[in-house]
């Protein structure tokens, strides 16, 4: 075991992962390294008992059901009926349900129309069936008969946990197979000079081969990876060709919505890997200690500048708009990290505070990783990654929610920086009497009345202040350093915000950007600066001083005010009262005096000597966070050419995430000297039409893989004939 494994699975117990092997007629049964079955694979007896037995052992009955080609329900019916019944119930279970409805000659003549083109939604409806059924009777597209040509359960996906090939090894020939079945045509279509020839170690895993995906339609995302020059991002971070696949098609897992590589293991590796140019993705136990040797080895910040420099380069802000917030992501771990309020919640959680900066487009471009410290910490950093990658000169207004404060814009002017928020309530009452004017947004007019004025900032000094009225009240009051832009450009800044609150909000649910990178974390000091214990007591005996110097001076006032009191008897008293209250003011002098030495706050080190903190490794989650952010900017981007065509404001994001991204099946065919992607049409004709149209206006610059020369070309099969 390598050292990179080693780090990775640190705590963890053995491997006792449940597989099959089948070979000769032979099934194995193994947990880990045990043996726990051997039998006939034509003993379906012997299999129930098995399936019975693994069970009982505690395995899951998704996992069995994996694992023996069966469906999770015929698994969870076997054992309940062994269960009830015993053996008897076993041997009785030597099928599975009712003979199905659809003849063989029905079989053959489905498989015919699927030939001519017709979708499997067709073909259910011609023969009365769920297109699921068609689906699973069938098998996927391109995909060879079993042996026989009879229909049949499609075999269930195996769970990747062992080793995997390295994707760029060549198939081994069958046994028995002569010296001429291994120089077949995929032997000699391997040694055809391709985009990297020359090098064995570094050549392509795919150079020759029509591929089925259920995921073809996420290799439109290859057009803004194109445009935004990702492979030269991901070189940076890889050490050859290999790993810029590699880190492709992890970005694709993510895109199709695999939050953590722990789900990568739910897609099917054999029509995931040709994403990104593999013939197959990775298991677990390969795909961990390459990915942990990538992080590692990479440079966090270079890392997150070029990946921010990319994307403000595939698509320019000519307005020079961001947005920055701060994001809390709770944690719920075992390790010692630092605390940060948690706004949803209302209450101090530990977790970490990402600090991520949109484009006014609502575009990922940088972000800040750290301990929850607040936006006016955060925001130097995130702002000095945004002006690096934007270049010198680059004219920026960053965007705040009403959380921003004085501080924040303080260091805004120090950078000469513009910025614009909203003020909290209760709202300002306006100086300055409303102008009524005509706007145009987005081809529509709309009659707006503002009142413009300056106003104080505690703190900062003077804002601009724009207050907005509806139906006569003022309904919003707009801050802001630019006191040269038009008012109605800066409400549309604004009011376009709300694109950083949605890239917070389907970020974490599409993206997995919440999702803990890294399970292993560096125990260190922990040198934050928190209350020191000690200056809280010396504020406690200040207000005590000051409580007892406030009753002193109540007592004389009392005394005083008393009508039933003789003027003798109160001159009498006073002394008293007068002496009670210089011993008060002493007291509060010695106590203010002995709590201005000490410190308000110190290392937490020094007043709890074991105060720890766990400190993530930040290469890994650089990363990952570039890999995530990389899938979002493509949705994004391929959402807004889709709905140039499309003219759905409403659904179009979830559109094309959901119906084309994640949806849309096909093929792809690897050539030497091409890749060509046929898309299955879309099943609402507007969205057929959109893609098309799309498609069109994509293959008018053909775009390439990251870490491939080849011109990637698309297609969408033809209407079928009624």
């Amino acid at each position: 075991m390598s050292a990179a494994v080693a780090a990775i699975l640190e705590g963890m117990p053995d491997p006792r992962d449940l597989r099959m092997h089948e070979h000769g007629g032979r099934c194995v049964i193994m947990a880990g390294s045990t043996v726990l079955y051997e039998y006939a694979a034509s003993d379906v007896v012997m299999r129930n008992m098995a399936l019975s037995t693994l069970r009982q052992l505690g395995f899951r009955g998704r996992a069995v059901a994996a694992v023996l080609g069966l469906s999770e329900a015929y698994v969870a019916t076997l054992h309940n009926a062994a269960k009830r019944d015993g053996s008897a119930a076993l041997v009785m279970q030597d099928r599975r349900g009712t003979p199905g409805k659809i003849t063989a000659q029905q079989w053959e003549q489905a498989r015919q129309w699927r030939a001519d083109g017709a979708r499997d939604a067709e073909v259910g409806r011609r023969l009365n069936v769920a297109h699921t059924t068609v689906s699973r009777a069938l098998g996927p597209r391109e995909q060879a008969l079993a042996p026989g040509g009879e229909p049949g359960r499609v075999p269930a996906e195996p769970l990747f946990t062992g080793p995997a090939p390295e994707p760029w090894a060549e198939a081994e020939p069958e046994a028995g197979a002569g010296p001429e079945a291994a120089a077949e045509p995929e032997a000699e279509a391997a040694a055809e000079p391709g985009p990297e020839a020359g090098d064995a170690g570094q050549a392509l895993a795919l150079a020759r081969g029509v591929l089925a995906s259920r995921y073809a339609g996420s290799m439109l995302l290859h057009a803004f990876f194109a445009r935004a020059a990702a492979g030269a991002v991901l070189a940076d971070a890889a050490q050859g060709p290999r790993d810029v696949r590699l880190l492709t098609g992890m970005s694709m897992c993510f895109a199709l919505g695999a939050a953590t590589t722990e789900q990568f293991r739910h897609l099917a590796a054999a029509e995931a890997g040709p994403l990104a140019g593999l013939a197959a993705l990775p298991g677990l136990r390969a795909l961990r200690p390459e990915l942990a040797r990538i992080a590692d080895g990479t440079d966090p910040l270079r890392l997150q500048t070029l990946f921010a420099a990319a994307m403000l380069a595939a698509d320019p802000v000519t307005s020079g708009v961001y947005y920055a917030d701060d994001h809390f992501v709770p944690y719920t771990g075992a390790k010692p990290v630092a605390k940060g309020r948690n706004n949803k919640r209302g209450r101090a959680e530990r977790g970490r505070g990402d600090t991520h900066v949109t484009a006014h487009d609502g575009r990922a471009v940088c972000f800040v990783s750290g301990e929850p410290s607040g936006l006016a910490v955060t925001l130097p950093l995130a702002l000095a990654e945004l002006k690096k990658a934007a270049g010198p000169g680059a004219k920026i207004m960053l965007g705040f929610d009403r959380g921003a404060c004085p501080q924040v814009f303080r260091h805004c002017r120090e950078q000469d920086v513009h910025w614009v928020t909203c003020r909290r309530a209760p709202l300002a009452v306006p100086a300055m009497l409303p102008v009524i004017t005509t706007v145009t947004y987005g081809g529509r007019q709309r009659t707006i009345a503002w009142a413009e004025e300056t106003a104080q900032l505690k703190d900062y000094g003077d804002a601009r202040q724009i207050t907005l009225f509806e139906h006569g009240t003022v309904a919003l009051q707009i801050l802001t350093s630019d006191a040269d832009a038009c008012p109605a450009e800066i409400l549309s800044w604004l009011k376009s915000r709300w694109r950083e609150e949605n890239f917070l909000k389907y970020a974490p649910e599409n993206y997995g950007i919440n999702k803990i990178c890294d399970y292993l974390a560096e125990i260190t000091e922990n040198t934050k600066l928190t209350r020191n214990p000690a200056r809280d007591k010396a504020n406690a005996a200040v207000r005590d001083a000051e409580k007892t110097l406030a009753v002193a001076e109540r007592d004389l006032a009392a005394l005083l005010t008393d009508p039933d009191l003789t003027p003798a008897t109160k001159n009498a008293r006073i002394p008293g009262r007068q002496k009670k209250i210089s011993s008060a003011r002493k007291e509060l002098a010695a106590a203010v005096a002995a709590r201005n030495p000490v410190p308000a706050k110190l290392p937490a080190s020094e007043i709890d000597p074991d105060a720890k903190t766990a400190v993530p490794r930040a290469g890994r989650r650089g990363l990952q966070m570039v890999l995530r952010l990389l899938a979002h900017n493509a949705e994004h981007w391929l959402s807004g050419h889709l709905n140039a065509y499309l003219h759905d404001d409403d659904e179009y994001r979830a559109i094309t995430r959901e119906t084309i991204i994640r949806g849309l099946a096909g093929t792809i065919e690897y050539t030497p000297a091409a890749i060509t992607v046929t898309l299955e049409r879309p099943l609402s004709p507007r969205v057929a039409r959109a893609l098309t149209l799309l498609t069109d206006e994509i293959n008018a610059t053909p775009p390439a893989m990251p870490g491939d020369t080849r011109p990637i070309t698309y297609q969408i099969t033809p209407k079928p004939s009624i």
